[in-house]
C-alpha cells in the first residue's frame, strides 16, 4: 500500500545535464510534503532537474528516490486548440474531482465553454495548472514538478492557487520552479542552483530578496 506522505530525496553526487552536467548535489536532500521552490539564473538547470526527477530524462551520475505519483507539467503544455475547456477537464479530471475543478475556474474567472485555442495566455496556464491539481491521488502521495507554473498569471489567481497548495500540504510535494516577482515573497524551502551546486536553502522567515542574492 503506497504511503499518504509523499517525499523526494536527492542522493548526493547527483548530476543532471545532458552530455555535460548542469549541476549536482554536494549532500543528500529530502524534500516532504508542501511547497519547495526551486531556483536559479536561465540555463543552470532548473527545467532539468525537473525533467530528470520526472524521468523524462536520464540522470548523467546518481541517484533518487521518490515516494509518490509524479506529475509534471512543463511551461510549454499545449492541449488540442479546438477543444473547449470543460472537454479538457472531462478528459483528464476524474469524475470524482470534476465539479471542485469547474468551481475553482469559476472563482478565477476562466471561461470553460472556449475553445483551448482561444485563451489568452494566462488563462491557458489557469487551464493547466487545474488539469494538474486535480487529476491528483486524494488518497495516496503525490508529487507534483511545476515548471514555470505562474509565468502570465493574475495576482488574484496566483493567491488562490496558493492557498489551495497551503490545503493541500499534507498530501502533496511541489517543487515549483518560479522567477519571483515580489522581494518579499516567503521561501522557506527553497533549492537552489548556483556555481553548478543544488543545495538546499531552509528558514521560516527565508524571502526570494534573501535567497536572490545566491544566484549567479
Amino acid at each position: 500500500m503506497m504511503s499518504t506522505l509523499p517525499k523526494l530525496t536527492l542522493r548526493a553526487g547527483l548530476a543532471v545535464g545532458y552530455d555535460q552536467p548542469l549541476a549536482s548535489l554536494p549532500e543528500d536532500v529530502t524534500l516532504a510534503g508542501g511547497t519547495h521552490f526551486l531556483l536559479a539564473r536561465n540555463g543552470r538547470g532548473k527545467t532539468t532537474l525537473l525533467r530528470t526527477v520526472a524521468r523524462t530524462l536520464k540522470a548523467l551520475k546518481g541517484s533518487f528516490e521518490a515516494q509518490g505519483r509524479i506529475q509534471f507539467l512543463p511551461e510549454d503544455l499545449k492541449f488540442d486548440t479546438e477543444i473547449p475547456v470543460q472537454s479538457i477537464f472531462k478528459a483528464m479530471i476524474p469524475k470524482a474531482a470534476r465539479q471542485a475543478a469547474l468551481e475553482l475556474a469559476g472563482k478565477i474567472e476562466l471561461d470553460v465553454k472556449k475553445p483551448y485555442g482561444k485563451l489568452s495566455t494566462g488563462n491557458r496556464r489557469k487551464t493547466n495548472l487545474i488539469v494538474t491539481e486535480f487529476s491528483t491521488d486524494p488518497a495516496g502521495a503525490n508529487i507534483l514538478l511545476l515548471d514555470e507554473p505562474f509565468s502570465g498569471l493574475d495576482a488574484y489567481a496566483r493567491e488562490i492557487f496558493e492557498d489551495l497548495w497551503v490545503r493541500s500540504s499534507g498530501t502533496i510535494m511541489r517543487l515549483v520552479s518560479c522567477h519571483p516577482d515580489y522581494d518579499s515573497m516567503g521561501m522557506p524551502s527553497a533549492l537552489i542552483i548556483h556555481g553548478g551546486s543544488i543545495v538546499h536553502a531552509t528558514g521560516s522567515t527565508q524571502t526570494w530578496n534573501q535567497l536572490k542574492q545566491q544566484l549567479n
